[in-house]
């Protein structure tokens, strides 16, 4: 028996937007320290020496929109990425749940589901509450972890909890709403609710045994989705069409809420609490508070400057930013977006991101730069006709072999050794060294060496688009 770690790394966290966005949302960011919140997922069990021993990989779930950049975060951080289903529609957490418990089923471990984008600040805390959980878990209860709240937080849902269990966790009472300011003060005064955390115990067989009798279509939906599943690469990829199918809700809703119910089925619900210096970061606001600020309260990231200003956030990506004269502000810049904010309305946020995808503009969806199995480029300048791109190739890999009908490209190698295949030719660009790719000809970059690769791309042409691309073959399996 082991302890199985699953990450869900589903979600877009448009409210903390511009940072955030669809197909690069906040779980693959650094917001706290030098690690993503993935990466710091991925590494929240290290150490443990618990009542069971943990798996040597996690089940990562994640939207196959960002599946490469998933990957590559858990490579870097020395965690296998070999067990990363991929989500073709997100459909919330409880059928993203049901599919981790399929993908190890056979070894029937006791999952911990843990959210990709949560910060835990003390870890010991954290995996001495996960210990003790596990008897509740090997007694057919779903446990969750409910964070002993240090102030009246309307931002959260509460867990009230009742009398204890022989297990050592406490039964559920009830589940509650995220309350009025009012209600928050007399949960956090009475001593009898927990903030809902979203973490949750469980063994696979009693997850996917609670599913088929609470949530049959549900259940029948993703194991039609993980039957007609196959296996490309490091990714796990479920029948499309048979997950669409799959009703939508969460862990809480779909299965949680409804235990006390369901006397019949053998399986309780429990909840442990924690303190670990837990935060789901919601919003900058949220940012804000648990972040390391100075002697007037004002955090910094990135290359930024105030001057008689108190309790605001400045996140500088690209350029400096200079904050003059501002209390309680928020203000986050990127390459091509910029957020000005009242603190205490940053969860207004998501209204600008419907806006944004209201009128298909491209800051709601992508960055700049964006993240490719090979490396990244970043559209540094567009015009008429006309689009210059940073293009960094990672040591070893390649971009498929391609051509384009509309435009043709000019390389011009900076940094590392490029291999060219242009038409009939193959050859090797040193830096400062270029090429022309004339309209039609197939073509493809790679890089032979052991740094990374950098060019600079300029393509002229009628059409730009990243549609203009017919791939004869490509190592990533991209059509």
């Amino acid at each position: 028996m082991e302890l199985q770690p699953v990450i869900l790394s589903g979600g877009s966290g448009t409210r903390l937007w511009p940072l955030s966005r669809e197909q690069y949302p906040k779980q693959l960011l650094a917001l706290v320290g030098n690690d993503t919140m993935l990466q710091a997922t991925a590494g929240r069990l290290s150490g443990f020496r618990g009542r069971l021993p943990v798996a040597a990989e996690p089940v990562v779930v994640c939207n196959e929109e960002y599946r490469f950049v998933t990957a590559e975060q858990l490579r870097s951080s020395g965690k296998s990425s070999g067990n990363i289903v991929l989500e073709p529609f997100g459909r919330n957490t409880a059928p993203a749940l049901t599919l981790a418990a399929l993908a190890v089923q056979e070894a029937d471990p006791v999952l911990l589901v843990m959210p990709a984008d949560h910060v835990i600040r003390d870890l010991d805390g954290f995996q001495g509450a996960i210990d003790a959980g596990i008897p509740a878990a090997l007694d057919n209860a779903i446990v969750t972890f409910g964070i002993v709240p240090d102030h009246a937080e309307t931002g959260y849902g509460y867990i009230r909890f009742g009398a204890d269990r022989p297990d050592g966790s406490k039964a559920i009472a009830a589940f509650v709403e995220k309350p009025d300011a009012a209600t928050a003060q007399r949960y956090l005064d009475s001593g009898e609710y927990l903030w809902n955390s979203g973490l949750f115990m469980v063994r696979a067989s009693v997850w996917l045994k609670a599913m088929a009798q609470l949530q049959p279509a549900m259940h029948a939906a993703c194991v039609a989705a993980w039957n007609a599943g196959s296996r490309d690469a490091d990714f796990v990829r479920v029948g499309k069409d048979a997950f669409k199918a799959c009703p939508s809700d969460s862990i809480d809703y779909a299965v949680m809420e409804k235990l006390a119910g369901a006397t019949d089925l053998g399986i309780s619900g429990s909840v442990v609490p924690m303190s670990a210096g837990w935060s789901d970061v919601g919003a900058w606001d949220a940012l804000w508070q648990i972040a390391d600020k100075d002697e007037a309260g004002n955090v910094a990231r990135g290359d930024v400057l105030f001057e008689d200003s108190r309790n605001t956030l400045a996140y500088a990506q690209d350029r400096m930013v200079a904050c003059v004269g501002l209390d309680d502000v928020v203000v986050v810049e990127t390459p091509d977006a910029v957020l000005v904010a009242r603190k205490d309305k940053t969860q207004h946020v998501k209204q600008i991101v419907a806006t944004l995808k209201a009128g298909q503009r491209s800051q709601a969806s992508a960055h700049r730069k964006i993240h490719r199995p090979w490396g990244w480029y970043d559209s540094i300048d567009a015009g008429p006709r006309f689009q210059v791109k940073r293009i960094v190739v990672n040591p070893g890999a390649r971009l498929s072999l391609q051509m384009h009908h509309h435009r043709a490209e000019h390389w011009i190698v900076v940094k590392g050794t490029a291999e060219v295949t242009n038409g009939d030719k193959v050859f090797l660009l040193g830096e400062n060294e270029s090429t022309y790719i004339p309209l039609g000809h197939v073509h493809r970059l790679a890089n032979p060496g052991k740094l990374p690769l950098e060019i600079i791309e300029v393509q002229s042409g009628a059409y730009l688009g990243e549609d203009d691309i017919v791939r004869f073959e490509d190592k990533y399996g991209r059509g």
